[in-house]
């Protein structure tokens, strides 16, 4: 298309330059050097990202002497009893964390995410006073960072009694500001007005409509937001620090933060902190994993609908 019009602006510039009757139009190559930039940029970005990755793996497989003695991308042979000292470390302290991390990410997932999508369904379809003044606060907290939220949340749990407890953790993630936002564009592109509209027509409510109608096809929506709220719990580090003294009540982020003292007294430890950190990352690989039959599934019924 763009040849196309070259061609015609030629044309009309110098009527001469027209190409002859049955000719064929040459079209412009992309340069080759754009290309091998493209894929350059791309393979970097791939490797910084697949190489840590690669890196935590075959190094739980090592003991101490096997992870400062041998090379970085080689495998050792101590993996299984690295697992059992991790799991076995302090009677089984990091599968209580894991647990933990379960706990805080599985609700902060669901029942925020349900929250986030009721919200951005509401500013979408509802009219209501003070809309465009509330969607601008929530695109404000989308540009607020969350390290700078963490004080001031750790001084009204702290007013109400509720720090060093799981709530002070659940109930801050319970809404999240881009998950609001996310919902509402998920909301514009995949509900019509006119399915609503309908629904009111056959006299169901606004409770009833979301549940029947908007929810269903939301499923794309809801599972994305989701996913991305479980990342983000569990990958959460700064709020569950400030909030719980408890080492009991840590998520695995923090404990893994707590180990990582002890490698500078304790060489021993390293070993664990790196094996710690590879089965932290599997219930996030899972999690991808096992939503993504389902994210496929609702933008297939999100498109019939």
């Amino acid at each position: 298309m763009t040849t196309s019009a070259e061609t015609r602006a030629a044309v009309a510039i110098d009527p001469r330059r027209a190409p002859a009757p049955g000719s064929p139009v040459r079209r412009r190559r992309r340069p080759v050097g754009s290309i091998v930039t493209v894929n350059g940029l791309l393979v970097v970005g791939s490797l910084y990202m697949v190489l840590p990755i690669l890196w935590l793996v075959f190094a739980s497989t090592k003991d101490a002497s096997e992870l400062y003695g041998s090379s970085a991308m080689t495998f050792g042979g101590s993996l299984w009893q690295n697992i059992v000292d991790v799991l076995t470390e302090s009677d089984g302290i990091f599968v209580r964390w894991m647990a933990n991390s379960v706990i805080y990410a599985g609700v902060g997932a669901l029942v925020g995410g349900l929250i986030s999508v009721m919200a951005g369904y509401a500013f979408d379809k509802f009219q209501f006073r003070g809309k465009s003044p509330l969607f601008a606060a929530v695109l404000i907290g989308v540009l607020i960072p969350n390290t700078a939220t963490v004080l001031p949340l750790y001084l009204l749990a702290s007013s109400v009694g509720l720090t060093n407890t799981m709530w002070a953790v659940i109930i801050p993630v319970l809404c999240n500001p881009f998950s609001v936002y996310l919902a509402r564009v998920f909301s514009s592109g995949y509900i019509p007005d006119e399915t609503l509209e309908a629904a009111r027509v056959d006299g169901a409510g606004p409770i009833r409509s979301f549940f029947s109608i908007g929810l269903p096809m939301l499923t794309p929506g809801f599972v994305t937001i989701a996913l991305f709220q479980f990342v983000g719990i569990w990958n959460n580090f700064m709020l569950p620090l400030v909030m719980l003294q408890n080492r009991e009540l840590f998520p695995v982020s923090v404990g893994m933060s707590l180990w990582q003292g002890y490698t500078l007294p304790m060489p021993e430890f390293t070993p664990m902190v790196i094996t710690g950190s590879f089965l932290s990352v599997i219930p996030l690989v899972l999690a991808f994993i096992l939503l993504q039959r389902f994210w496929r599934a609702g933008l297939a019924a999100g498109s019939i609908k």
